[in-house]
């Protein structure tokens, strides 16, 4: 009777949002490797990062000391709009599950993007803005990025343009007609009008496209114009620094019931999300104040925790972006046309890969018939259509529900419902029809990847 009175839903009220973001590279013994200059691979400058970032948001890339960053009052209205986000206690997937474990999901699905991008996109439009730029250029894959950026840009009357991954834009028609409502102009990519698009179709003909294509039309892009910048969504430690709301306000919401998670469950994509969902508790266990099982679930189609190298590699498939030590497939890996798009990118967060490569995280691959057989049981008993990248953290929430149901373990299990799936109808119907397949890449196709990994002294 007592574990009833924690409530469906726990929420925050206003006072309690977070008034900054957390950087758990303040409280890490081994700081993530710094970004290289891809002419001289020696650390690169804040006046270097200045020509395609934002001049605060470079100060917030490079700073690896301050473990506060004061969240401005304009952004902190515009979370007002969405947040404090609830953390649901999934009572009716318990039940379902037949299982003693106690479940709890973060949705970060309630605003117009249906997803967690929002946290970073009006972040990065904000510091364009103040610095009296005209507008800003990014990629997308699934399209809940460049949804996010168009609707931060609209609010602020920024020019929005968004290069979006190929087979996503074919994909998900809706997503990409929600950026053009809000003003944003949407290239697929690889496409002809850059470069290194011209360059990339000519060596990869009829490609799917992938997120390290994208990036480097984009920066391309932004590069080439006076007064934009590139802004990303994912990947840069800036960006996990802004995603730390989400893990903030998680570790609140349970510390207001009293309630201790044995693990925390994330999708990993560039290591954003769940960098910013396992931010807060990392930091706990980097001080010794706690202990947690952190577990970050990627595709089987495109593994770079759990098949990648631990390398210097460029973030981007043309080879324009600084080197950034992670996790990769390298950046000449084009992945399987999944229908998680946003989980389609070759390399992870310098801060996700230094946890993991110190046994903070553990990594999970999951196969996507699995990830949509899931989503539709959650969808069933907890009334939310989940986003295909959501369902790799419920896959394995769900997994270890059933462990736990069979030791008996009444262990507390908490995840992030990154986003909403209510334009990915394509991909549902797929499964519905038992049309999906499943995609696990060959060691000779991730050694095509590798091989594509700059080779210098101190990275073979």
């Amino acid at each position: 009777m007592e574990e009833k009175k924690i409530p469906y839903k726990i929420y925050l009220s206003e006072d309690e949002m977070p008034k900054a973001w957390y950087n758990v590279r303040a409280d890490m013994t081994n700081k993530p490797a710094p970004l290289l200059d891809g002419k001289t691979m020696q650390p690169i400058t804040a006046e270097e990062l200045g020509k395609v970032f934002c001049e605060e948001l470079v100060q917030q890339e490079l700073d690896d000391t301050t473990a506060w960053f004061e969240i401005p009052e304009e952004i902190r209205n515009f979370y007002k709009m969405y947040r404090p986000s609830p953390l649901v206690r999934a009572y009716c997937l318990e039940e379902k599950l037949q299982t003693p474990a106690h479940i709890y999901y973060k949705f970060e699905g309630n605003n117009t993007s249906g997803s967690h991008k929002l946290n970073s996109a009006i972040a990065q439009a904000y510091y364009a803005k103040r610095q009296g730029l005209k507008g800003v250029t990014t990629e997308t894959g699934a399209g809940q990025w460049g949804t996010a950026l168009s609707m931060a840009c609209a609010y602020l009357g920024l020019d929005c343009n968004v290069y979006m991954v190929r087979c996503s834009y074919e994909q998900k028609p809706f997503r990409r007609e929600v950026m053009r409502t809000y003003g944003a102009h949407v290239t697929p990519s690889p496409s002809d009008t850059t470069a290194v698009g011209r360059k990339i179709l000519e060596q990869f003909p009829g490609t799917s496209g992938s997120l390290g294509c994208a990036i480097s039309e984009a920066v391309e892009a932004a590069t080439s114009k006076e007064g934009y910048r590139y802004v990303l969504g994912s990947v840069l430690s800036q960006v996990l620094l802004h995603q730390t709301i989400i893990g903030l306000e998680t570790q609140t919401a349970l510390r207001k019931y009293d309630i201790k998670p044995d693990m925390i469950i994330g999708c990993a994509g560039g290591g954003s999300n769940v960098g910013g969902l396992f931010a807060p508790f990392a930091g706990e266990m980097l001080r010794g104040e706690a202990n947690y099982q952190l577990i970050a679930v990627e595709p089987v189609s495109c593994p770079s925790l759990s098949r990648g190298v631990y390398r210097y590699d460029y973030c981007d498939t043309g080879a324009i972006c600084p080197l950034q030590k992670m996790y990769t497939l390298g950046n000449g890996f084009i992945p399987a046309a999944s229908h998680s798009g946003g989980l389609r990118y070759h390399g992870m967060s310098s801060i996700v890969s230094q946890l993991y490569d110190d046994g903070l995280i553990e990594a999970r691959s999951v196969a996507q018939t699995d990830v949509f057989a899931a989503a539709q049981e959650f969808a069933k008993c907890e009334g939310i259509l989940p986003a295909p990248e959501s369902s790799h953290a419920i896959r394995v929430a769900m997994d270890e529900a059933i462990k736990c149901r069979e030791t008996g373990e009444a262990k507390t299990i908490v995840f992030g419902l990154t986003g909403t799936g209510y334009f990915d109808m394509m991909a549902y119907g797929k499964h519905n029809d038992g049309a999906m397949t499943d995609y696990v890449p060959t060691d000779e196709e991730l050694q095509r990847g590798f091989d594509s990994i700059p080779k210098f002294p101190g990275n073979e």
